[in-house]
């Protein structure tokens, strides 16, 4: 838990919790605060199997997990491959493609080559960019760091005067920023454990979007659940989520979020490989809907990774 990244605080809450949910069922567990000792924590802890609650950052993007298999440790999760991929905004959203997968129309953007974008996903008449670049969509754009997690740095631009302050806040993140075309709709999440759905929210920010400002401050946000809407649009909505993850080749417990824009049409944002786990976190608050309380999920993400070959 812990670690460097911007989301340490939430990785630190999420960390202790599910510790003190492995220490109820009677496992002998150790809170690790990741920093550049943690090698020797480890052997002195004699630790035999890794739970990751390392949100973002070297925790999500594979760093950790083949840190852990050249230490011959067994560990919670996704593996390199799919972590990497997951939080690798760009990079997802290419194999969501190649798979089927529905996504907003996007494009990459370097802060080192701005005239230059990595990738297009629409073949619709280009608006213009402030910077010189082409979309291939309207406004208004939704603009992120493309290796960032839980809304960080995330602005959304109506106008196109508004697009190099939120490229700004983006490029704070990295040099790869991602921009894609704003859906208005509904946000549903999808929980995924062991490879089946567990359950849905729909999340109901009082901001514009699901900021991490919402995500975070009590009663900001209004959660359904399960989501108020058509059954088979629910189940057309978990069937794409349930895809995407197996599309990155996920494991474990994942929470694949979506927008459900005006015409019905669910679109897979991310999936997070490493959710959140304190109390009142949407992957919790869904399984405690399909009948597992936390400590059960906690032990039943620990038990996939135990027998996982």
């Amino acid at each position: 838990m812990g670690g460097t990244s911007a989301e340490r605080e939430v990785s630190l809450k999420s960390g202790m919790a599910v510790y003190r949910a492995l220490e109820k069922r009677g496992y002998n567990a150790a809170p690790i605060d990741v920093n550049h000792t943690v090698s020797r924590v480890l052997e002195e802890e004699k630790i035999e199997i890794a739970f990751l609650v390392l949100h973002g950052g070297h925790g999500e993007n594979g760093a950790v997990q083949g840190f852990l298999e050249l230490m011959g440790i067994p560990y919670t999760g996704s593996g390199i491959l799919a972590s990497a991929l997951a939080m690798d905004k760009e990079a997802s959203k290419r194999m969501f493609l190649s798979n089927g997968v529905p996504v907003p129309p996007f494009i990459e953007i370097r802060k080192s080559g701005l005239n230059t974008p990595a990738h297009n996903s629409s073949s619709l008449t280009p608006s213009s960019l402030q910077t010189g670049l082409q979309t291939g969509f309207a406004l208004p754009w939704v603009v992120k760091p493309s290796t960032e997690g839980s809304s960080i740095g995330v602005s959304i631009v109506k106008e196109e005067t508004e697009l190099n302050t939120a490229l700004d806040q983006a490029f704070a993140f990295g040099d790869r920023a991602i921009i894609e075309q704003y859906i208005e709709g509904r946000e549903v999440q999808v929980g995924i454990l062991n490879n089946r759905v567990l359950g849905s929210v729909e999340v109901r920010p009082e901001a514009e979007f699901y900021s991490y400002e919402a995500k975070y401050t009590p009663g900001m946000t209004e959660y359904i659940l399960p989501p108020e809407m058509d059954p088979d649009l629910l189940s057309a909505t978990e069937t794409i989520a349930l895809a995407a993850h197996r599309a990155l080749g996920c494991g474990g417990a994942t929470r694949v979020d979506l927008i459900i824009s005006k015409n019905f049409e669910p679109y897979v944002l991310e999936v997070n490989t490493i959710p959140g786990m304190t109390e009142t976190s949407l992957l919790p608050k869904i399984a405690q809907l399909s009948g597992l309380d936390f400590t059960s999920l906690a032990e039943a993400i620990l038990r996939e990774a135990i027998t996982e070959p």
